[in-house]
């Protein structure tokens, strides 16, 4: 089988090219904005373009069966739904156009009876515009994604371990199902390896199901051994805590204040169809979080540079 993996250079999308090239015997291609700054993990083709331009990557959907969309645009300035619109309008018509079978695409967990926030309904526009193609689009919907490079995960860690006190908002109540980066790479081959998930959405999540006030509780024991004091208060908008966001954490304003802006949905797994299909042993919320610290920390002391603006998924 011919797979190709956009966003490659992305959190998500570097994972997934190692476990592809580890675990299975498929032809891998990557698609990437440059070339030269790409650094090939093993055999795999290696395509330069960008799909905000038609023209310039429809060479990397030649003899592709599967494709992985790993693609958003949060982290660029402006209109990220604009922008996120226009690339899955080229990506489908060009996979039209090339006869690709399946498009795997990682959305955002939601329910689609609650009033969507500008992040969560630009990721059910993308899902719409993939299946309006030829191929069949398999939709794995996540909530946070804990993993060393994780733009929603590096707000829980800085907003836990950089704040004594915090004044919060209501939504610090809000429930969350936050999965490990490796178990979202595992439900990836899980449904290639799959033609029956063809054409279906499903919903995944980690075991557990915590509010974001446990979570940077549980997130700061972890990091430093002390528990924030947390003060949620009526009159804190989203929009006002997205600017204090902003003054406390590095993650660029681009993708914080979008991801902020979602914390008023609950994102919790409502549909576990995957999870009884495929076998697995889903990883806890402190293993995931003390797996991404210790990355962090091998690495040095410093923070994940932002992706390329607007190609990869977060």
């Amino acid at each position: 089988m011919d797979v190709l993996v956009t966003g490659a250079t992305g959190f998500v999308g570097k994972r997934l090219v190692d476990a592809v090239l580890a675990s299975t015997d498929h032809d891998v291609t990557v698609l990437v904005r440059d070339a030269d700054a790409y650094e090939p993990p093993g055999d795999v083709t290696v395509v330069e373009g960008d799909v905000l331009e038609p023209g310039r990557f429809e060479t990397g959907l030649e003899d592709v069966d599967v494709a992985f969309y790993l693609i958003h645009a949060m982290d660029a300035s402006g209109d990220f739904a604009a922008r996120d619109r226009r690339a899955a309008r080229n990506f489908e018509r060009a996979a039209t156009a090339a006869g690709v079978e399946r498009i795997v695409y990682l959305s955002g967990l939601g329910s689609d009876a609650d009033e969507l926030s500008s992040h969560l309904a630009s990721r059910r526009e993308v899902e719409a515009i993939l299946a309006d193609g030829t191929a069949a689009v398999t939709v794995l919907r996540a909530a946070i994604i804990v993993g060393d490079g994780s733009a929603s995960f590096r707000l829980i860690h800085q907003l836990a371990t950089r704040l004594p006190v915090m004044v919060t908002p209501q939504w610090i109540h809000t429930p969350c199902q936050p999965i490990a980066i490796d178990d979202v790479v595992a439900y990836c081959l899980a449904v290639l390896e799959r033609p029956e998930t063809a054409g279906e959405t499903y919903e995944i999540g980690g075991p557990d199901v915590l509010t974001y006030r446990e979570m940077l509780t549980k997130t700061a024991e972890i990091a430093n051994g002390r528990r924030p004091l947390i003060v949620p208060v009526p009159v804190l908008s989203p929009r006002l805590s997205a600017y204090w966001v902003g003054l406390v954490t590095d993650v660029p304003k681009e993708l914080a204040y979008p991801l902020i802006g979602g914390v008023r949905n609950p994102v919790v797994v409502t549909d576990d169809r995957l999870a009884r299909l495929v076998d697995l042993e889903l990883t806890p919320f402190e293993t995931a979080v003390r797996r991404a610290l210790d990355t962090e920390s091998k690495r040095g002391d410093r923070t994940a540079a932002p992706t390329q603006p607007g190609r990869n998924v977060e």
